[in-house]
């Protein structure tokens, strides 16, 4: 089966090296930033192009959910298999006379990050049973978990992602601003982040929630308050009134 990714970014890099490291061939990495595809293609030694989209049984689009549209009028091959890794976008955004899937992989990539590719969950939606059969079958060599998903569940799924990586990292981020404020090193954070993280790998994370706000500790919640402003000041607020309403305090 000829495979091209097409895409140069944080996903398109790391489904590339998944697939070399599990000794799936990719005829061509495609996509219009020369300078990182020319990374990849070195790194990973898979031709690249910035001009010619090479022909392919499957077309895996890895760019921002924004350009998935008009990347996939690129393909214009009719028998072929074209997927999107989009967590939100419906299989029939793609837009071509071609057979369309969903091929979400479920995690938050940087290229500087090494990555687990066999914990990576892989979500799959697709038109036929073959074309699951494929897909399900080019995923399970890359990944221990992969299932089947419809649209209307892969956006719960991307959803419940936003809240538990994207917004807990915004928090770091807010976490190391006042660290950093009174010159105390971040790093001596860690440990607390990694119990916390490790904690809900055997405690549901409703009966692990600690702190201030589960005690409804009053005398402690004003006082932080009176240490914050602006935004920080009411995402404080925001979460403290969340965990109350989680708890019936």
């Amino acid at each position: 089966m000829q495979i091209v990714i097409i895409g140069s970014g944080n996903v398109a890099y790391h489904l590339a090296k998944a697939f070399v490291l599990n000794n799936i061939p990719l005829a061509q990495i495609f996509g219009r930033n020369e300078k990182d595809l020319n990374e990849i293609s070195e790194e990973l030694n898979i031709p690249y192009s910035t001009e010619k989209l090479e022909d392919a049984d499957l077309y895996i689009i890895c760019v921002s959910d924004s350009s998935v549209e008009n990347v996939s009028k690129l393909i214009t091959k009719k028998d072929c298999l074209v997927v999107h890794t989009s967590g939100s976008l419906p299989k029939e955004i793609l837009v071509g006379e071609y057979r369309k899937s969903s091929f979400y992989p479920l995690q938050t990539f940087s290229k500087s990050k090494e990555l687990d590719y066999e914990k990576i969950p892989f979500f799959i939606e697709t038109e036929n049973e073959e074309d699951k059969k494929i897909l399900f079958e080019i995923a399970s060599k890359i990944s221990k978990n992969v299932m089947e998903s419809t649209h209307e569940k892969r956006k719960y799924i991307h959803l419940t992602a936003v809240f538990a990586c994207n917004f807990v990292n915004h928090l770091f981020s807010r976490a190391k601003e006042i660290s950093d404020s009174q010159e105390i090193p971040f790093d001596y954070f860690l440990p607390i982040i990694e119990e916390t993280v490790q904690k809900i790998h055997e405690i549901e994370p409703k009966s692990a929630q600690t702190g201030p706000a589960v005690r409804n500790d009053a005398r402690i919640l004003q006082l932080h308050e009176q240490l914050l402003k602006d935004e920080s000041l009411e995402i404080y607020k925001t979460m403290n009134h969340s965990i109350k309403k989680m708890y019936e305090l």
